[in-house]
């Protein structure tokens, strides 16, 4: 009898293992009727989410506060996108080596550039010959070869064209809800067109001479442009933060950081600070943190695209006016 009894409970908690695993199923993002996206960094997923809304799940492949130039995905990240049926990517050579994994992890995804009709910036050939100081990493190039500066989210008019391409995508996956992603895409839009007024009149409070941006690396020239100011100089002189600047490119950067008065140096949030508040302490500057290529967490100063713009535009009227 004891056994039969054994039996009958170990029946009834198999049994309800198997039903609770049902559960789990069931309610995974991949079987609950929407479409499966992923993308690469905090920035684009955001961008993605605001027009898909609760029609789409969004895989973030980057993890937030993580450098886009430099990370290196886990099996754990890229299993978490398999069966995605499309790639969300910033493109303009900003994830070049994830790239190479993403189209061998994802062979039926479509990995769509959302800048890829962002007019981009082109950068300089470096005084030792590397371009733009790239040194030996791999950049897109430019029609002479120099390479291309990929941070085009710090403009939102770039970001309004991405609007364009990801629901233009988002409609050819899900036709369904075509209308719902063309009319999140406007309203969004009209969103990106507020916060752009915004920033021009947060920055008409710093006086012409002062809109002087040095920053950890050259991240910063759709802003500079559509702002009025004058990219002049970074630590790391390129579009990655991959290279390492020589002792000559620091103490070039200092005198010009002394002789042009300087007042903030700008470094991304998830970039090593210690160079930079060693050039301050050298020149007089302050350090003033950024989120660059990444958002923050959910419960932090710059969870969405937007939230992105008010907390760096805010930082830097600061540090300037």
């Amino acid at each position: 009898m004891y056994t039969k009894n054994f039996l009958k409970i170990l029946f009834v908690l198999v049994l309800g293992s198997v039903l609770m695993g049902c559960q789990t199923v069931s309610t995974s993002p991949a079987e609950n009727g929407r479409l499966s996206v992923a993308a690469t960094t905090s920035i684009v997923a955001d961008v993605v989410q605001q027009i898909g809304g609760d029609s789409i799940n969004v895989h973030q492949v980057i993890p937030n506060g993580t450098d886009p130039h430099s990370f290196s995905p886990t099996p754990r990240d890229l299993s978490q996108i398999s069966g995605v049926k499309v790639v969300f990517v910033n493109g303009a050579g900003l994830e070049e080596t994830l790239l190479k994994v993403l189209k061998n992890t994802v062979p039926d995804a479509t990995l769509i550039e959302v800048s890829q009709n962002n007019p981009l910036i082109e950068g300089h050939e470096h005084p030792h010959g590397d371009e733009a100081g790239m040194g030996e990493t791999h950049t897109t190039e430019g029609e002479e070869g120099h390479p291309l500066d990929p941070h085009t989210w710090t403009d939102p008019n770039n970001v309004m064209q991405w609007v364009d391409i990801i629901v233009t995508e988002l409609s050819r996956l899900d036709p369904a809800h075509q209308q719902m992603y063309q009319k999140n895409g406007e309203a969004y839009k009209n969103q990106l067109k507020e916060a752009d007024g915004w920033i021009q009149e947060q920055v008409a409070q710093i006086p012409a001479e002062n809109r002087k941006l040095v920053t950890d690396h050259l991240a910063w020239g759709y802003f500079a442009k559509r702002y009025g100011f004058e990219q002049i100089g970074a630590i790391i002189p390129g579009f990655s933060t991959l290279a390492e600047p020589s002792a000559q490119e620091i103490a070039a950067l200092e005198e010009q950081i002394r002789s042009q008065n300087i007042r903030a140096i700008f470094v991304g949030n998830q970039s090593n600070p210690a160079l930079a508040k060693r050039i301050a302490e050298d020149t007089g500057a302050k350090v003033v943190p950024l989120y660059v290529g990444t958002l923050s967490d959910s419960d932090g100063p710059a969870a969405t695209y937007l939230a992105y713009l008010r907390y760096n535009v805010n930082a830097i009227v600061d540090a300037l006016k």
